[in-house]
């Protein structure tokens, strides 16, 4: 489980297949810019741009995952080497929860459709597959490459969210154009309550 608050930025170094993994899997080198490593064991999770990865190796400042083929075909970003990544160590039950919970699960790809300033903040606008639209909702929850996020707006399938100078600062969402693709996962309590109203 995650909170949705980033604790540093990184970037995929390497992505290639191994002998270890099956066809259609690939191995991350991830370099963790500031994360902290020094609590990190094989077989922890990180969310990697919101996605939960489990550590497979560290060396030489370093992180290397296995990606499943499944896991590829349901996010985006994770086979693009040079590109700057969220990552956010898994929740301990002493931690605050500052953002809102997160499984590093995925719904869906939205697109970015509008980048505006706002001040010194950004306005981003996200499309979103109709499959998710019931679990989004005005003022709810939204993990937006793993950072939570508050919707301002949702109309039809876009919703609207503001970005702080301090999320700008601390995450890769300021790099973020018109026809972006993120990797969002919805409120996981929509999710279950959807369910249990067979909505």
């Amino acid at each position: 489980m995650f909170t949705g608050i980033i604790q540093a930025t990184g970037k995929i170094t390497a992505v290639h297949t191994s002998n270890a993994t099956a066809e259609g899997d690939l191995a991350l080198t991830v370099d963790p810019g500031n994360l902290d490593l020094s609590d990190v064991n094989l077989g922890d999770s990180i969310a990697v741009d919101g996605v939960c990865l489990t550590v497979k190796s560290l060396a030489n400042q370093r992180i290397h995952f296995d990606v499943s083929a499944e896991t590829l075909r349901c996010t985006h970003g994770l086979n693009c080497v040079d590109k700057t990544i969220n990552l956010e160590k898994a929740l301990r039950l002493a931690d605050r929860l500052g953002g809102h919970l997160v499984s590093g699960h995925i719904d869906a790809i939205g697109i970015v459709t509008r980048c505006i300033p706002a001040g010194e903040s950004v306005t981003l606008d996200v499309e979103v597959p109709n499959a998710i639209t019931r679990f989004l909702t005005h003022k709810g929850s939204v993990a937006v490459n793993g950072v939570s996020l508050t919707i301002n707006q949702m109309t039809n399938d876009i919703f609207s969210v503001n970005l702080i100078p301090h999320t700008l600062m601390v995450t890769a969402l300021g790099q973020l154009q018109p026809g972006s693709p993120v990797n969002l996962e919805t409120d996981m309590l929509a999710r279950y309550v959807a369910r249990l109203l067979n909505l």
